[in-house]
């Protein structure tokens, strides 16, 4: 439950209160830390895994705050050239740039009075990190393509990341006076592997939630799958656990949830390293890291015919799907394919056009894998069918 003057700030919202689940040690303290920021209008770095609900909190901060009243105004920073981000942030003016046809408002003016929070910050360029500088210290709006201030804004800032920025420092990758001036209140949302209890409290919140928005009876959870959920690490956090209940629901329709109704990835044994099973004489298990992101990726193309385009490289560029994810996609689509990256143009309903773009993305990101066991694969299936006739 939210400490006293939260309830309060929440209450008044007009829209529904971001919802911060949990009653373990760790969610008891974040909340006390959330209480303690909102006190005042210092600056908030808000760090965490992906998908541990960094925007919730920020969310939770300006409601308890003497802003509540105003707007609350986020923009992912990742995934953005710095013209595009610096457009959306400060606005820009008419011929800036092709396709600037008329003069915008950027973020920061329309978060006046209120609140403006930078998602993914450690995803900045040093050039952006050095407007950002800028920006924190005068608060001054200038337009791209202007050429004069545009003003003054009164914002709160309040910023998020999932990266180390410690060591983005130590690299050279980010910049260490602007880390210092964001960095006044440090918030840290624990990852739900290390929340115990707190991941059955969200698994049946959410599993009432997703029973009712799809207009079915809530199903009982038995204690072995309860066992499976607890031991799973979760790596994609409650973003991965309210994706896989919402799952649950649309596909079983009647009766207790068992193990049996999970996803394959909760249902793997943790296997021990190759060495040491070697080692023991026992034989590997393989298994593949990929989050339940990857899953959903795949049906979105395989089931429900969207491009790749859409839904891999969104996904992939906002962090939710790792490289290991996006290799995993490209692993189901050649075993259908038989290795073919051409086929795979069409499976994952993209236009013969889209090759070379395709190949350059993978091979950009180290996604790229090799074509040849998938054939080898086909061919030695087809030589034992061969035998057996």
């Amino acid at each position: 439950m939210l400490q006293p003057s939260l309830d309060r700030a929440v209450a008044s919202s007009r829209n529904a209160p971001p919802l911060l689940l949990g009653e373990g040690p760790l969610m008891t303290q974040l909340r006390t830390d959330i209480q303690i920021a909102a006190r005042s209008d210092a600056k908030v770095m808000i760090v965490g895994e992906t998908g541990v609900g960094k925007e919730v909190v920020a969310q939770l901060v300006h409601l308890g705050g003497r802003r509540r009243q105003q707007k609350f105004v986020a923009i992912n920073c990742a995934g953005l050239p710095d013209s595009l981000l610096e457009s959306e942030l400060f606005g820009h003016v008419r011929g800036s740039f092709t396709g600037a046809y008329r003069d915008k408002l950027g973020l920061a003016a329309m978060a006046d009075g209120g609140t403006l929070f930078l998602d993914e910050l450690g995803e900045t360029s040093a050039r952006m990190q050095g407007i950002l500088l800028r920006f924190t210290e005068t608060l001054e709006i200038h337009r791209l393509g202007s050429d004069r201030i545009d003003g003054r804004v009164d914002v709160r800032i309040i910023t998020a990341t999932n990266r180390n920025l410690l060591e983005r420092i130590a690299s050279g990758d980010f910049r260490e006076d602007l880390y210092y001036r964001l960095n006044v209140v440090h918030l840290v949302v624990p990852p739900l592997r290390d929340r115990g209890s707190d991941i059955l409290l969200l698994f049946r919140h959410y599993l009432a939630h997703y029973s009712q928005v799809h207009g079915f009876e809530i199903p009982t959870v038995l204690p072995a799958t309860e066992e499976l959920l607890l031991g799973y690490s979760w790596p994609g956090n409650v973003r991965e656990l309210k994706n896989i209940i919402e799952r649950l629901v649309v596909r079983h329709h009647t009766g207790p949830l068992g193990p049996d109704a999970l996803p394959a990835e909760l249902r793997r044994p943790v296997a021990p390293s190759a060495p040491a099973a070697v080692a023991a004489g026992s034989p590997v298990a393989v298994v593949r890291p990929y989050s339940a992101a990857a899953d959903t990726a795949w049906t979105e193309m395989a089931v429900h015919g969207k491009s790749f385009w859409a839904v891999v490289h969104p996904l992939f560029i906002q962090r939710e799907l790792t490289k290991t994810d996006v290799r995993e996609i490209i692993r189901r689509g050649l075993e259908q394919t038989q290795g073919s990256y051409r086929k795979l143009i069409e499976l994952f309903n993209m236009t013969p056009g889209d090759y070379k773009r395709f190949l350059a993305f993978l091979y950009q990101h180290d996604c790229h894998l090799p074509f040849h066991p998938f054939r080898e694969a086909r061919s030695e299936s087809d030589r034992i069918a061969a035998t057996s006739a």
